[in-house]
């Protein structure tokens, strides 16, 4: 008789596997799965390539399941309300249309909607970096053009977006001032401009924290979503910068003069019921039930008619698209001249030497 092989989920000690059966969840084994299906299924495949499980703010935590470390594996996700991601783990996720890799964000298919989640391994505190801001915009261009009704966006770990990443900053315009200038400037003017001319809703999850360039953004999105958790700041002048992210046009039209020119020149950080009550954020929601309030409110939304949608939004902001446009345009103009300059780089140099563990 042949003899039977053991059901434990792994065949430990066979050299002739080519492959590891893993997936999320409870551990229970699924006879005769094939990862090679589960790439084809709703959500796509997971690469992980180390071992080092967080939690999530819009989510709970994931369950290791006698990880191998030694060779990367495959994991289904599961299309359940929770959604986890590992910040230090690498996601290749696979969409219907097309395959899509990414290093520093996570992008889901859900039914009705696209989710991206902020998840960088190569910065702090999901700092932008230009390699970031470019991933980002390949999602939001395969997300427009997707059969998605909206997008939600959300981050992995405690803080939504620091910002900047400084250290990056340092480094590259040490290296050579104009030519980096010229880059980082024209990453940001591109990366604003992705979300200025997205067709679709945004609806954005603010799990923590939300800095600069992180929180210069959510006016250019259509719905801000916050946990009791988040704050928000724009230290642009204390970090010896402009402000970017049309945040020199849309903060005073949304906050009024005076606090906006407080948050752009002094750094005043706003609680997430004070941006709630100056119309920042749409509505703030209890941390532990932050994932399900979102959650339940995105699928509500993704169940109307995407033409309807759509076309709400086009009313809305089209008259709005060639102003932030051109703001955007003259920010990014403004910091490639101050990083261009010997003045405006050694001052930001000077403070951010000091400052940068900090930050």
């Amino acid at each position: 008789m042949p003899l039977k092989k053991p059901q434990n989920g792994m065949e430990n000690g066979d050299t002739g596997s080519e492959k590891d059966e893993r997936q999320f969840g409870n551990g229970s084994h699924q006879p005769g799965l094939d990862l090679n299906d589960v790439g084809e299924q709703d959500l796509g495949e997971c690469e992980v390539s180390h071992a080092a499980l967080a939690e999530n703010g819009l989510g709970s935590a994931l369950t290791n399941g006698g990880l191998n470390t030694h060779s990367p594996v495959k994991r289904k996700l599961e299309t359940e309300k929770d959604y986890v991601f590992d910040k230090r783990l690498r996601y290749s996720v696979r969409q219907n249309e097309s395959n899509c890799r990414f290093r520093d964000i996570v992008v889901r298919k859900e039914e009705g909607f696209t989710h991206i989640l902020l998840s960088s391994q190569t910065s702090d505190n999901n700092a932008l970096t230009p390699e970031i801001m470019k991933e980002v915009r390949r999602a939001l261009c395969n997300a427009a053009t997707d059969d998605s009704k909206l997008l939600l966006l959300s981050a992995v770990g405690s803080v939504f977006c620091s910002g900047l990443d400084y250290s990056y900053l340092i480094g590259r315009l040490s290296s050579d001032r104009r030519k980096e200038s010229t880059r980082i400037a024209e990453s940001i003017r591109d990366f604003v401009k992705a979300f200025i001319q997205f067709k679709k809703p945004i609806v954005v999850a603010i799990n923590g924290p939300a800095l600069g360039l992180g929180a210069s953004i959510l006016p250019l999105c259509d719905i801000v979503w916050a946990s009791e958790k988040a704050w928000f700041q724009t230290p642009y002048a204390t970090i010896r910068l402009t402000p970017a992210g049309c945040s020199s046009y849309t903060f005073p039209q949304i906050l009024g003069v005076a606090l906006a020119n407080e948050m752009l020149f002094c750094g005043r950080k706003l609680t997430a019921q004070e941006a709630c009550s100056r119309g920042l954020v749409s509505q703030v929601f209890w941390p532990t039930t932050f994932s399900q309030e979102v959650m339940l409110r995105v699928k509500e939304m993704a169940s109307c008619s995407a033409l309807v949608l759509e076309e709400s939004k086009c009313l809305v902001r089209s008259f709005l698209k060639s102003v932030l446009e051109d703001v955007n345009e003259k920010e990014c103009v403004m910091l490639k001249q101050l990083w261009s300059s010997s003045k405006g780089l050694d001052s930001l140099f000077s403070y951010l030497q000091d400052k940068i563990y900090e930050v």
